[in-house]
């Protein structure tokens, strides 16, 4: 390799090895994300109570099926797993990750240089994906509401936000 190949080659390269790029890439979670936990939080002092990633209770499982007999609902989850589930309400929530779901923020438009092409596509069908779930989530009657965290920094916007769409919290107490 000549001088100029091998600087060409190290100038694209990833910083960090392979194993080490796996360990920290391994170590970002899917499931209660530091935003997922701070809405539920706010959700949860407001008085709404909800599931979460997807689950619906077994009557309204049946319910859906019964409605929607050619609907994929797989484990008993709804399309896409929402993050919080009101199922009396027929809403689900979304709490993106600007980076992974392609938000026009800037940390959803910074682009990877190492390994671009890998990441492009990958972001370009999470986005997509994200569209056929909130399609699916529609036909199915229900209605989705998704919050990026580049959103989150401002609590009371965001509970504006929620009880917009949420409407008011059910005054019903649970024993």
């Amino acid at each position: 390799m000549t001088h100029c190949a091998s600087w060409v080659h190290n100038r694209y390269m990833d910083s960090m090895s392979q194993q080490a790029r796996s360990q920290l890439m391994g170590r970002i979670r899917g499931k209660d994300t530091k935003p997922e936990l701070s809405v539920r939080r706010l959700l949860h002092a407001a008085g709404y109570r909800y599931r979460l990633h997807g689950r619906i209770p077994r009557g309204t499982l049946e319910n859906l099926k019964s409605e929607h007999p050619s609907a994929t609902l797989r484990g008993g989850k709804l399309p896409g797993a929402p993050d919080i589930v009101f199922s009396a309400r027929r809403k689900a929530v979304f709490i993106n990750g600007c980076f992974w779901h392609l938000h026009d923020c800037p940390a959803g438009r910074h682009a990877p240089a190492t390994n671009a092409r890998f990441w492009e596509d990958k972001r370009n069908r999470t986005r997509e994906r994200d569209g056929q779930n909130a399609e699916a989530l529609k036909a199915l009657g229900w209605e989705s509401l998704v919050l990026w965290e580049c959103d989150l920094g401002d609590p009371q916007a965001t509970m504006e936000t929620l009880a917009r769409f949420l409407g008011p919290p059910s005054r019903r107490l649970k024993s």
